[in-house]
């Protein structure tokens, strides 16, 4: 690796976890330049911890959502700069684009090869907006509700303008309540989920594999601050869990009132009928690339 290469991957492993010169350089040079590997390495060893900074990312861009009569799509489109993002016929691309992923139900490959507004198609669209702005720009993701047997919500977080913005949630509750009575709790979980980012709803929901790396992870880390062996399985288990339960939307303390957890809120809520939290989609720009 050259010595520009090395301290690029340097730079770039200090911005992801906050650890210094040094520490980053020997990470580097054991993963042979591997960001994510190196990133593990500095965990296991104790130096870095998985916080926000580690969540940083690079990608620009919009999420915006549409919905009509209990059906609800939202689309993710990146751009390479905050200021394209910002640019009004970028704007308008995305809005259109969600408006079509309502119409075709979320079906990306409907969504692609559909007419816009110019009646020219998104592919034919997207080819063009490209030449003009001078910036890669994808159509990430989507995601789409019906109203079968559900009651779905969204929420988007400090909106560019209406329904559009850097970060937002779609929710779908199932229930025997309308729409108007579940409405305040709609909101509210909406915007717990925006906050709080769970990755799914319960431990079953969660990725196998997400959790053993996490179990390595924090079991190497112990070893390595000189815990003794025969107490690391019992820490260990118990920061797994913690994992677990910050990261699983029913176990997660609720934002508004952090003595309770989202179970409980919906527990209270529903008395005796029966409530529940069919699934969520959660779209912050950029989280992930």
């Amino acid at each position: 690796m050259s010595s520009d290469n090395l301290l690029k991957k340097i730079k770039e492993l200090r911005e992801v976890t906050g650890v210094g010169f040094k520490d980053c350089k020997i990470a580097i040079d054991e993963t042979n330049g591997d960001i994510q590997k190196s990133v593990e390495l500095l965990r296991k060893k104790g130096i870095a911890k998985a916080n926000k900074r580690m969540g940083r990312v690079a990608a620009e861009g919009l999420v915006c959502v549409s919905e009509d009569s209990n059906k609800i799509a939202m689309v993710e489109i990146n751009s390479e700069t905050d200021f394209v993002a910002k640019n009004n016929e970028f704007i308008i691309f995305v809005e259109e684009i969600s408006k079509l992923s309502l119409e075709k139900k979320g079906k990306i490959e409907d969504i692609l090869i559909s007419n816009m507004t110019n009646q020219k198609n998104v592919e034919e669209n997207l080819v063009d907006l490209v030449s003009k702005i001078g910036e890669k720009i994808t159509i990430r993701r989507n995601a789409f509700v019906d109203s079968t047997n559900c009651v779905n919500f969204s929420y988007v977080h400090s909106s560019l303008k209406k329904n559009v913005g850097k970060l937002a949630v779609i929710l779908s509750l199932r229930s025997k309540k309308s729409k108007s009575e579940l409405s305040n709790l709609g909101k509210q979980l909406s915007m717990h989920i925006a906050a709080s980012a769970p990755i799914s709803i319960d431990k079953g929901g969660l990725d196998k594999q997400v959790v053993e790396k996490e179990k390595e992870i924090i079991i190497e880390e112990l070893k390595n601050s000189g815990k003794d062996n025969k107490i690391i399985e019992k820490i260990a288990l118990g920061k797994l869990n913690k994992f677990i339960n910050d990261n699983t939307l029913l176990e997660q303390e609720w934002i508004i009132d952090p003595k309770k957890k989202v179970k409980d809120i919906i527990k209270e809520f529903s008395g005796n009928e029966d409530l529940k939290i069919e699934s969520f989609f959660r779209f912050k720009v950029g989280e992930g690339l």
